[in-house]
């Protein structure tokens, strides 16, 4: 059975849900844009050859944007 990126997702937040035995779970959101963001910045980057301008088309962002993202994440491209 082939899985997508939504299918996974939902199988580390249940997983993340359970490890926390009871516990209220807070901030998800942010945890889940953080833990995502710098691996895909990466890999785009890298796919993109470290052409900025090609990454942020890819992306859907706007060439600034991307270079605050690259800078947050102390990523040198």
């Amino acid at each position: 059975m082939e899985q997508n990126l939504p299918d996974n997702i939902e199988i580390l937040l249940d997983k993340y849900i359970k490890d926390l035995e009871g516990e209220e779970p807070k901030s998800i959101y942010n945890l889940v844009i953080q833990s995502v963001e710098k691996p895909l910045l990466i890999y785009i980057m890298n796919y993109a050859q470290g052409n900025q301008s090609r990454a942020a088309k890819i992306l859907g962002l706007n060439r600034n944007t991307l270079r605050k993202k690259l800078e947050q994440h102390n990523l040198n491209f």
